[in-house]
């Protein structure tokens, strides 16, 4: 039986250019190549689950504008369910405005529009689909308080929830200590938990003050370095695949997605860890977000060809 994943967070408008640097203050540089994609955690997260072969349901807000329709268009032809996506005459679309460095390395300036008038009301009118879900996935991208409702909500029917907590805010949502699992990197992982992360040994740590907070899943991602999971059970460093890096936006929504719905599939942490990586690295050869994110056939043909080393018991 698929996987079935419910996405609670933001639609971008991306608007991607390429860059020898970013500017000093002041400064003008030249870029070059500018694109427009579409983008946005949540989407791209959504994007990912239903390439992988997961029932995907979306929950989120776009603008009345040019962007938005063709936003929504662009998830329906992935086949996810957009039912709980609203239309908003208030606010302009979200939209992300990415400089490609020559390494594929990004910076992101991330203007949120619709994406902060989703309510806790409009979390509520999906109950049952979060209800029927394997697992529910959320990130910062959205008022707390719509991150609150979806965790109380999947709370009180047992669905698992994953929080990518990015952009990392002044404070964590309510009942955090009731998530199953969380995906942040390294600077996510060091503003949450006060572990500053410097090679495996750190990040093993910072994924124990995870579970210590009272996940049952703490995970780093280390970009090519792989990722570095805690549980009851114990924990692994789960060696990254070595790939050639185009652009890397979009990568960790890939990982995030993956791993939840591997999890959701019954495999064990670090196999879905394994697997989360390769969704990962792949989404990093491929220009933008949603045009980079990888089908299952893709992930499952890469694993079989590279095929990283073992995870490492921690």
């Amino acid at each position: 039986m698929a996987a079935r994943i419910v996405v609670l967070g933001n639609i971008n408008q991306d608007f991607v250019m390429a860059a020898e640097r970013m500017p000093q203050p002041g400064e003008t540089v030249l870029g070059s190549d500018l694109r427009f994609v579409p983008g946005g955690k949540a989407a791209n997260q959504a994007v990912t689950a239903a390439r992988l072969g997961a029932q995907t349901t979306l929950i989120g807000r776009v603008g009345s504008d040019v962007f938005g329709p063709v936003l929504l268009e662009n998830l329906r032809r992935e086949g996810i369910n957009t039912d709980f996506i609203e239309v908003d005459e208030a606010h302009a679309s979200g939209a992300a405005f990415i400089t490609l460095a020559p390494t594929g390395e990004n910076s992101i300036i991330s203007v949120p529009g619709a994406n902060f008038a989703v309510t806790p009301e409009q979390v509520t009118e999906a109950q049952e689909a979060i209800a029927e879900a394997d697992f529910a996935l959320a990130q910062f991208a959205v008022p707390l308080e719509a991150v609150e409702q979806l965790i109380e909500i999947a709370g009180s029917v047992g669905t698992r929830v994953q929080i990518d907590p990015t952009p990392v805010r002044d404070r964590l949502p309510r009942k955090f200590s009731r998530i199953f699992s969380t995906v942040p990197n390294e600077t996510e992982a060091a503003r949450i938990t006060g572990v500053q992360i410097t090679d495996v040994a750190s990040a093993a740590a910072a994924a124990s003050a995870l579970r210590d907070m009272g996940l049952q899943i703490g995970v780093i991602t280390l970009g090519a370095g792989g990722c570095v999971i805690r549980t009851e059970a114990g924990g692994w460093h789960v060696p990254g695949y070595r790939v050639t890096v185009v652009d890397t936006t979009g990568s960790g929504d890939a990982f995030a997605a993956g791993f939840a719905v591997a999890l959701a599939e019954g495999r064990t942490p670090a196999e879905a860890g394994a697997f989360a990586n390769a969704c990962g690295a792949l989404a990093a050869t491929v220009f933008g977000a949603q045009p980079s994110l990888p089908h299952r056939d893709a992930v499952e043909a890469f694993m079989q060809e590279q095929r990283a080393p073992e995870a490492a018991e921690l």
